[in-house]
């Protein structure tokens, strides 16, 4: 099932299950659209494109909350997951708490620029890992 945005479900269960007071790094997998498809119709480029103008944004808005980008790399295939399943960028962000992920996508200016990622995804998990 090809997913992009978290539901309100997914959401309450992850703040249910994470420690308040641990810093938390996020494992994105991501498999951007060969085209962006912006909801107000506009054309955008390429996937890959809009991804890097939402990854322009996202950084000042991960610095307003202490969180990092630790890793990022694109991955030449699966050795264990569904046949055929291909990603085209990972990306480890570590945050200082789960309360600084949810101040930053809860801020105005995450908000300004999280359509770029939404046009720009096909596919995407989002995994929120505690750090050691």
């Amino acid at each position: 099932m090809k997913t992009v945005n978290p539901t309100s479900d997914a959401i309450a269960q992850v703040i249910k299950n994470t420690p308040k007071d641990q810093p938390v790094v996020m494992l994105n997998l991501l498999k951007f659209r060969e085209q962006a498809a912006y909801e107000d119709g506009r054309e955008g480029g390429s996937g890959w494109a809009a991804y890097k103008e939402y990854g322009r944004g996202a950084l000042p808005c991960l610095q307003a909350v202490g969180a990092e980008l630790v890793w990022s790399g694109a991955p030449t295939g699966t050795l264990i997951g569904p046949q055929g399943e291909q990603w085209d960028e990972v990306l480890l962000v570590r945050y200082p708490s789960l309360d600084a992920f949810m101040s930053m996508i809860g801020s105005d200016d995450y908000k300004a620029i999280v359509h770029h990622r939404t046009a720009a995804m096909e596919d995407s998990r989002l995994v929120p890992m505690l750090a050691d």
